[in-house]
């Protein structure tokens, strides 16, 4: 037993190049692992098996701050302020500064706290060797001399040494750049070999393609050969749709406000003021245009949506991903555990005439990878794992027991079936084959018709049906060869029958997604009638079904014509799943794909939206934007609402601040040329910007009319353009308007202008978001937030005192009459009623639909290619 001792390290290519019991004895541990005690002075000593730590920084968060070039033209402003002497303008100014700062950074730092809490919540799993038992833990407690076990669809923990290997192949890409499964055995390298040809360790952050191993711990986290080059990179996050629209969004406010800019300008200089006057009111303009706060607005909506999503038990890896989860138009799911109760259970064998009969049952225990302790499954696939739970196991166990393995080729994801050569103790040796019917029966030279009808009942009543064969070994020395071989004849043995009934649920959530229209496609590596048989259990009735065949024998183009009219995809590998998602995409429909097996990496990968359960194997969480903490499409049509929501309340933001500030800038331009003076000072632009802006961190808080919510919805920035030139003018008609009131119904001065003007435009842009918030009547058909109403409110009132505050002075303003009050309150109601009349007329007539993106391309295929890499370097190598 391994004494306790914390020992030296040892470098992955030596212990390559050493037998796995000197690397053990060096180690300081044995076959039957570490004891917890040992594992915990390790670990104390090393530290945790974690290539980076999620840390929030809050130095971090402040500098992206101010990146922003919205801060840092606030900033030039306030400086060229203070030079010209305009001391108050500069306070002001600088005021406004650090408000915009903080808002965005209590923002980002909330969403960043919000987001490492939801990290904390998935945890990868590790079968280890502690004081002799196998257990699960989780992968940041391994530490060097831990023994591990490797089994197919897992991401390696940690660079380990191999002790065993049982046709265990890895897919090394990610390190080695190699795109083909490496085998792996136990026998050393020589001395110097490159670490692309250490076929005696499997390396972390590896995937396990195929077989299972059994290995001794090397290295853990950044003393990881993987961990050493993940460590020393910098991570950038692939970017999103959402994303790639607000960086659109963002493209056509600058063009927007650099022509506005220079307009300005050449009418200032063009009426010979002040040329660094006119600067100022440039500047002004350009950052009044554009809205200061839509960062703050879009992280607080993810931020609540995020912790609301999470309450509901979904979980986004990244918060710019609850978007897209609201875009999805297309769902194509497994079914087992989603569409069934996935408790897969045992119900009976069946006998080569088709009758009840137990003979299988040992043949098949033999053929299963699964490890036991005290006789029960830790780990294993659930079919192997339901049955060796089941009652049948404990009569044949001592039986199987006493049978030598002599080889074994794990379940294969394209031959369906799985193998293994045993010698009993009378010497008798034997091929053992299970797998699905139809690949078992076709390698078998005749099968009782009796048996093949009782395989297809069984397939009708929706249970699943594994079929076991059987073919004498004699004393071939090659038994690892025929073990592998899938053309090797057989002799059929019977079948096992699995119960895995529909899940209770499913029906409705179906039909909830549904209503949000939002397609549901099986796609399963099961039996067509199995699946064709859940479907019409759970009302999928409208589609028809293809097989994996199928998919081989058309082009995409055919392919593309088939899949809206298709329900079911039966018999489906892994590649043909990717295949499916990426045709779905060409056409122009935003996908999802929920999948928790190795088999289904590919597929998530290849969607728009890849979606796992906190139950998968490592590798699809890993390959996952949105995991559920509960395998459950109810949760998911929850986060599909909770996508859409978020998406909503951004939208009204920008279309309300591009519309009312492209008004105001227009009005500003246009007073510019008929005014002696400018028509509202630099600061004042900038102060009513922050107070509307303001107002609007609530839009995150405002209910979303049941219409939005029942379509997805795309970044249409056309349309967004038009609503902007549309309702801008409307806007500027009422500012003039108001010039006129002040002009010649007040005889107003400048700075009664720049008050009068301040106040109206203030109440007109920010109260016009209870119309522009809802495609139906305000407040009649459609109630906004109380916590939205209030702000807005509380802004209209904050401006109409201003100018009787202590601070007016300071401010430019002054005093009002009472009467340019009662004016403004019958100017603001017109504008609002004369917008929602407006509103009805655009919607139906200028509203097109966002064009969608036609190629693999443009829907962000390399997006998905950066997040395999990503996600790599996280999950399924100990990050915390």
């Amino acid at each position: 037993m391994a004494t306790g001792r914390v020992t030296a390290a040892i470098v992955l290519v030596e212990a390559a190049t050493q037998s796995a019991s000197d690397v053990m004895d060096h180690l300081d541990t044995t076959a039957s692992g570490l004891t917890d005690a040992q594992a915990d002075a390790r670990r104390a000593a090393i530290g945790p098996n974690t290539v980076r730590t999620h840390r929030l920084r809050a130095a971090a968060i402040l500098l992206a701050q101010l990146r922003s070039p919205l801060l840092l033209l606030l900033a030039v402003t306030a400086l060229v302020s203070a030079f010209l002497g305009q001391q108050a303008d500069a306070i002001i100014i600088g005021i406004i500064l650090a408000a915009s700062v903080g808002l965005g950074f209590v923002n980002e730092y909330r969403a960043g706290r919000a987001a490492v809490a939801l990290q904390a919540q998935l945890r990868h799993r590790v079968t280890v060797v502690r004081d002799g038992r196998p257990r699960e833990c989780d992968v940041t407690a391994l530490v060097p001399g831990d023994i591990v076990h490797l089994q197919a669809g897992e991401v390696v923990p940690a660079d380990i040494r191999l002790v065993h290997a049982d046709d265990l192949e890895c897919d090394e890409a990610v390190i080695t750049g190699e795109s083909l499964p490496v085998p792996k055995d136990v026998a050393p390298v020589a001395q110097g070999s490159a670490l692309a040809d250490l076929s005696c360790c499997a390396l972390m952050g590896t995937l396990v393609r195929a077989g299972v191993g059994t290995g001794v711990v090397v290295a853990t986290g950044p003393r990881a050969e993987f961990g050493r080059v993940a460590a020393s990179l910098g991570e950038r996050a692939p970017e999103t749709e959402f994303q790639r629209g607000l960086r659109s969004f963002s493209m056509l406010l600058v063009i927007v406000a650099a022509i506005l800019t220079v307009v300005i300008f050449a009418i200032n200089i063009a009426l010979h003021r002040p040329i660094l006057e006119a600067v100022l009111f440039s500047l002004a303009i350009a950052v009044g245009i554009s809205p200061q706060l839509l960062p703050a607005v879009v992280s607080t909506s993810l931020a609540a949506g995020a912790r609301s999503l999470a309450r509901d038990k979904v979980l986004v890896k990244r918060m710019v991903c609850i978007e897209d989860l609201g875009d999805i138009e297309v769902l194509f799911t497994d079914k087992t555990g989603t569409l069934t109760e996935g408790r897969v259970a045992f119900m009976r064998a069946l006998g080569t005439d088709g009758s009840d009969d137990d003979t299988p049952v040992p043949l098949a225990l033999a053929c299963t990878d699964v490890t036991l302790a005290d006789g029960i499954p830790v780990s294993g696939n659930a079919l192997d794992r339901a049955l060796w739970e089941s009652p049948a196991s404990g009569v044949h166990a001592d039986e199987v027991g006493a049978w030598m393995r002599l080889a074994d080729s794990p379940f294969d994801h394209v031959t369906r079936t799985a193998s293994v050569a045993i010698a009993r103790p009378d010497g008798t040796r034997e091929l053992i084959v299970k797998g699905a019917p139809e690949s078992i029966i076709a390698r078998c030279a005749s099968v009782d018709p009796r048996l093949a009808e009782r395989i297809a009942a069984e397939f009708a009543a929706g249970n699943r049906v594994i079929a076991v064969a059987r073919a004498p070994l004699g004393q071939r020395d090659d038994a690892a060869g025929v073990a592998s071989d899938a053309s090797w004849p057989l002799r059929l043995a019977g079948a096992l029958v699995f119960l895995d009934p529909p899940r209770q649920d499913a029906a409705a959530a179906i039909a909830r997604l549904a209503d949000l229209h939002v397609t549901v496609k099986v796609v399963t590596g099961d039996n067509a009638v199995v699946a064709e048989h859940v479907c019409d259990a759970l009302g999928l009735t409208h589609g028809g079904t293809l097989s994996g065949a199928d998919l081989d024998a058309m082009d995409d183009e055919r392919l593309a014509a088939l899949i809206p009219v298709t329900r079911v995809f039966a018999r489906v590998s892994p590649e043909q799943k990717a295949r499916l998602l990426n045709v779905a995409r060409a056409s122009g429909t935003s996908v999802a794909f929920l999948g928790d097996g190795v088999n289904d990496a590919v597929a998530l990968h290849a969607a728009d939206v890849g979606i796992s359960v906190d139950s998968a194997t490592d590798i699809a969480r890993d390959a996952a934007d949105v995991i559920l903490l509960e395998k459950d499409l109810g949760v998911l049509a929850t986060g599909v609402v909770g996508g859409r929501r978020v998406f909503a309340n951004t939208i009204k933001y920008v279309l309300m601040g591009t519309s009312s500030n492209f008004g105001n800038m227009v009005s500003a331009a246009g007073a510019s040329a008929i005014l002696p003076f400018l028509p509202m000072l630099p600061s004042q632009i900038l102060l009513n910007n922050l107070l509307y802006d303001s107002s609007q961190l609530a839009i995150p808080t405002d209910h979303v009319d049941e219409d939005q919510l029942q379509r997805p919805s795309h970044w249409n920035i056309g349309m967004i353009r038009r609503f902007m030139l549309y309702f801008g003018p409307l806007s500027s008609a009422f500012d003039f308007l108001t010039f006129a009131v002040l002009i010649w119904g007040l005889h107003a001065g400048e700075s009664e202008f720049h008050t009068g003007w301040f106040v109206e435009s203030l109440a007109t842009q920010t109260l016009v978001i209870f119309v522009i918030r809802t495609r139906r009547v305000p407040f009649l058909r459609s109630r906004p937030s109380l916590a939205l109403t209030l702000a807005a409110l509380s802004v209209v009132l904050v401006g109409a005192l201003l100018p009787i505050s202590p601070v007016s002075t300071l401010l430019g303003f002054t005093p009002l009459p009472w009467t340019f009050y009662g004016v403004l309150a019958l100017m603001v109601v017109a504008y609002l009623v004369l917008v929602d009349t407006a509103k009805g007329w655009f919607f139906r007539h200028l509203a097109a639909p966002a064009p969608r993106p036609r190629t693999l391309h443009e829907r962000g295929l390399h997006r998905r290619a950066a997040r395999f890499t990503a996600t790599q370097a996280h999950s399924g190598t100990g990050v915390a």
